[in-house]
């Protein structure tokens, strides 16, 4: 809820919302202050008198003019410059008594000042104040040295400079407040940015999760249900494999769920995220749905655990989803003797990873690389690797088969 404006912040905004009356009260309040100052004469006994002169109907009616172009000084402020500047050089001239006229010619000129650049504020400023006190003190009907003359040479300077110095504090306050609106909108879209990226890595994540274990249940139900009959202990053994896969499945997804709780939640997982210190159980659950897969890991000597050489976590958990997205798209989409091969090899300052088969029997296919139905699996690989500066290749192999390559810079 916001706090109600005080009187001064509601004249502020009435005044903001209606600038053609603000100009017209501004021109009245002018015109009234110049009239009472033709009234008082400066040169009196004891200082300036009020009542002992009267202003002639010609003055009067420049100060009416004057008054009156004060209102479109917003819109035409040169012009309505101009046109004040024309009626105090003929009021100079002709005024005896003088009237304040030049009063007009100080308010436009502060108005052009604040609404131009600095160059040319000194142009127009130092032009009206010659020549207007250079008009005063070589044809006007008092001495040159008379402090009315060097008053209109003050006042002119002085609206010059009051004004310039109001455009610069406006443009240093927009200044500020552009910064401020674009350091938020900046934050806004670092903030839109990491939450897109957190919701494309739990989607890859639960991707992995599903599609792995729900192709190896699929597989051991169908043998079950192909054997219940005749061999119900292989057809237990493949029900005991359902349940080890759909209890792997559940906590997975409960440890990358976990990740959206509050910090403060007890609940929240706590263990590692898998990597490659897990592969031989992630390839034993292949092995038991009946897919041959032979490994071959060179990374070093300390180069898995939580060794001082163990990989990045970050690279060590992208390998494991590679390996495990590639030996789950071998097992739905290769044929049913197909076998897997699969190497993880540490070369220089990068890990590479590769999974092959062999395309299983002659009427198996494998996905295209330009299929659009390889799904998510292979985008979410591509994506893994090419977070990390890394590279992602799947295809076909000369011969039959399929083939997953990807480089993970350390």
């Amino acid at each position: 809820m916001t706090t109600p404006p005080g009187p001064f912040g509601s004249t502020r905004l009435w005044m903001r919302d209606h600038p053609l009356a603000t100009d017209a009260v501004l021109a009245f309040g002018a015109f009234v202050a110049m009239v009472v100052g033709s009234y008082a004469d400066p040169h009196g006994p004891h200082g300036p008198t009020f009542g002992t002169r009267d202003p002639e109907p010609m003055s009067l009616l420049l100060m009416l003019l004057g008054a009156a172009a004060l209102v479109l000084r917003r819109g035409r402020p040169r012009t309505v410059l101009a046109v004040t500047c024309a009626l105090s050089l003929l009021e100079l001239t002709t005024g005896d008594p003088r009237a304040p006229v030049v009063m007009c010619t100080v308010i436009a000129l502060f108005t052009v000042a604040a609404r131009t650049d600095r160059p040319t504020t000194w142009r127009v400023g130092l032009l009206t104040m010659a020549g207007l006190t250079g008009v005063a003190m070589l044809a006007g009907p008092l001495p040159w040295y008379a402090q009315e003359n060097l008053g209109i040479f003050a006042w002119t300077g002085m609206a010059a400079a009051a004004g310039d110095a109001v455009r610069s504090r406006r443009a240093f306050v927009d200044a500020i407040r552009e910064r401020a609106e674009r350091a938020e909108r900046t934050r806004e879209e670092e903030a839109r940015r990491r939450v897109a990226e957190e919701r494309l890595r739990i989607a890859r994540d639960l991707h992995d999760v599903v599609a792995h274990h729900i192709a190896l249940v699929n597989v051991q139900a169908g043998v079950a249900a192909h054997v219940m009959d005749k061999r119900p202990d292989q057809a237990k053994e493949a029900l005991a494999h359902v349940r080890d896969a759909s209890r792997s499945a559940l906590n997975e997804l409960r440890a990358t769920v976990g990740l959206l709780r509050q910090s403060g939640d007890p609940e929240a997982p706590t263990e590692p995220a898998p990597g490659l210190a897990v592969l031989d159980a992630l390839v034993d659950t292949f092995r038991n749905a009946g897919l041959p897969v032979e490994v071959f890991v060179q990374l070093g000597p300390e180069a898995v655990g939580p060794a001082p050489g163990a990989l990045p976590a970050a690279v060590d958990l992208a390998a494991y989803r590679v390996i495990q997205e590639a030996l789950t798209n071998v097992r739905k989409h290769a044929g049913p003797e197909a076998r897997a091969e699969v190497s993880v090899v540490r070369i220089g300052p990068s890990v590479e990873v590769t999974v092959l088969d062999d395309g299983g029997s002659p009427d198996a296919s494998a996905p295209e690389p330009s299929d659009p139905g390889g799904g998510h699996g292979l985008l979410g690989m591509r994506e893994r690797t090419g977070a990390l500066g890394g590279s992602c290749f799947a295809g076909p192999r000369f011969g039959g088969g399929y083939r997953v390559h990807a480089v993970l810079p350390l």
